[in-house]
């Protein structure tokens, strides 16, 4: 079940670009999994390390970082995040660094 559904999660990932961020539902629903924001989150856990995903860019839907504010894990997306010029207004990230892909654009980048 959940290998095909994370490879597609897995590719969108590897298409959000550096400086920007895609929210879990976004991701989801890009992967043709709507409603499944909490399959993404699974899949990024089980991802295989050799995949190298960003896993960073992939966000709560208010823009904030999922990790617990101070953690080990928020510290790390923070910094690599900010590394790629990623913008925070305090804990939320800027508008300016939502991804909003060319959808004709993703669709042919999916297929192949």
């Amino acid at each position: 079940m959940g290998n095909k559904k994370y490879q597609r999660i897995w590719k969108v990932v590897t298409l959000i670009p550096p400086g920007k961020v895609a929210s879990y539902g976004q991701v989801a629903d890009l992967s043709g999994l709507p409603a499944n924001a909490r399959l993404v989150s699974r899949a990024l856990k089980s991802a295989p390390e050799d995949l190298e995903l960003p896993w960073h860019r992939v966000v709560n839907a208010q823009l904030r970082i999922s990790f617990p504010y101070a953690t080990p894990g928020y510290l790390e997306q923070r910094r690599r995040l900010a590394a790629e010029g990623v913008l925070f207004r305090g804990r939320r990230i800027d508008r300016e660094c939502h991804w909003r892909p060319d959808l004709s654009v993703l669709l042919w980048q999916l297929d192949g």
